[in-house]
């Protein structure tokens, strides 16, 4: 996989590990971070096709990419044709180098007014919104899709064919419906099938959280690239980890409580220096719980950690938390 270099338009990305777009996580100092770490590309999160929120702060936070390496993707969200090619004429004007659209999103705010996944069910629509928004750009235009609506409508392939002839450039599947949300397995049968019915690459979505899982995911369905969600939260080295695998076949070793402790914290002034310290110490507080899930004390760690207002208090009380953790680390060794 790591050979061939996967180009989108003018773009050759560095490897072929995404990070997937992901509402309230993949915001600007989370994709940075992941691209330091090894991912190739990186999604922004999800931004409305309704022009009457782009002003809104979310969506300026969530369009803004200043400073992040090419090619700098943002993914967009809606129901209507029209909406969709002005929100991708917008975001290219504001410096979108690619624009991804979603039909992959299970959430009921998002399906109950026909957006993301639910659009599966009128391949119609997508037909339109894919023609629609491909015409309405000169940059690269990429699709997020699940396997169908549900377990008995599973249409990947047909909208896959579909996003061919609507002029897609690469295809990130889900191994899940709809209908599946984020329970059960993720199955790569459909993602298989979508590889071998067209020609464009074909990234494969859904429970990659090892590196072992990666290659076999990459082996099974023959894709061109994976993409990592869920299992980037408080780890986004898996990336590294992941190209370390492929590359050489070993497993790279986890990142001594010392490094886990040096990333956090630069974390955490990114999201400060990002969103301000209000706003910036609560979305702290996820990313925080994620870094410490599974560590020593981190249950009684985190419910302390969630009383902190101040962005000094969190970072003095995680200094703390992981410097006594390297000490054990030491001792034990």
């Amino acid at each position: 996989m790591t050979n061939q270099a996967l180009t989108i338009g003018p773009y050759t990305l560095p490897n072929n590990l995404f990070l997937a777009p992901m509402a309230g996580v993949t915001d600007r100092p989370f994709r940075q971070l992941c691209r330091r770490l090894g991912a190739g590309m990186a999604v922004s999160e999800m931004i409305t096709a309704n022009k009457s929120l782009w002003a809104s702060k979310k969506s300026l936070l969530r369009a803004n990419h200043i400073g992040e390496p090419e090619p700098r993707s943002i993914q967009i969200a809606g129901a209507d044709p029209a909406m969709l090619a002005e929100a991708a004429q917008h975001n290219v004007e504001q410096g979108a180098h690619i624009i991804d659209i979603n039909m992959g999103c299970p959430a009921k705010k998002v399906c109950n007014v026909m957006a993301g996944s639910a659009l599966l069910q009128n391949e119609k629509l997508v037909s339109d919104i894919l023609e629609s928004v491909v015409n309405a750009v000169d940059v690269p235009v990429t699709l997020k899709i699940r396997t169908g609506w549900d377990t008995d409508h599973r249409n990947g392939v047909t909208i896959a064919k579909i996003a061919e002839q609507s002029g897609i450039q690469v295809l990130a599947v889900h191994g899940r419906t709809r209908a599946c949300a984020y329970k059960g397995d993720a199955e790569y049968d459909t993602i298989a099938e979508i590889k071998s019915a067209i020609n464009i690459p074909v990234i494969a979505n859904g429970d990659i959280s090892t590196p072992d899982k990666a290659k076999q995911i990459l082996d099974y369905t023959q894709a061109d690239g994976l993409m990592i969600g869920r299992a980037a939260q408080g780890n986004p080295w898996i990336f590294r980890q992941i190209l370390h695998y492929l590359e050489h076949g070993e497993q790279l070793d986890s990142p001594p409580v010392a490094e886990v402790q040096r990333i956090l914290i630069e974390h955490l002034h990114a999201l400060y220096d990002f969103y301000g310290e209000y706003t910036g110490v609560r979305m702290a507080r996820k990313h925080i719980a994620w870094y410490s899930k599974g560590l020593g004390n981190g249950n009684p760690f985190r419910q302390q950690m969630n009383t902190f207002e101040q962005p000094q208090q969190q970072l003095d009380f995680t200094e703390q938390f992981f410097s006594d953790l390297a000490q054990k680390e030491t001792v034990a060794a």
